[in-house]
């Protein structure tokens, strides 16, 4: 599990919200790896990988549409780092999901956990410094 820390704010609040929220599926991800209690966990690793999907696309457009806004130098970097991530949650591969359901979770985890607090300390803490 994943905590937020103040560190991880960029100091645009509604930027921070979304970064918060992709926390929250990310460790919604992980509470599902560790429920001894649930066996078959395929439909709801599809829910949080649709929810990831979407909710990622809705959050990538509104900070594209900010560094817009603001005139942000690494606006063509950032859009290039975003539709990455977004190329490797659409190509999930569902027949690997349904065959080691715990490994992948594993993979998903540690794939969001690492790309979200590389992007956000690396990456988004420069939108607001411009």
């Amino acid at each position: 599990m994943l905590k937020w820390k103040d560190e991880y704010c960029i100091g645009i609040e509604k930027i921070d919200e979304q970064h918060k929220h992709l926390f929250e599926i990310g460790n919604r991800a992980y509470d599902l790896l560790y429920d001894d209690f649930k066996l078959d966990k395929y439909d709801n690793i599809i829910e949080i990988i649709e929810e990831l999907r979407q909710y990622t696309l809705y959050h990538f457009h509104y900070e594209e549409e900010y560094m817009k806004s603001v005139s942000y130098n690494g606006f063509l970097s950032q859009k290039a780092q975003h539709d990455y991530f977004i190329k490797k949650i659409n190509e999930v591969d569902l027949k690997e999901i349904d065959e080691n359901q715990d490994g992948y979770l594993k993979d998903l985890l540690a794939f969001i956990f690492e790309w979200i607090l590389k992007h956000i300390l690396e990456e988004d803490k420069k939108i607001n410094n411009k």
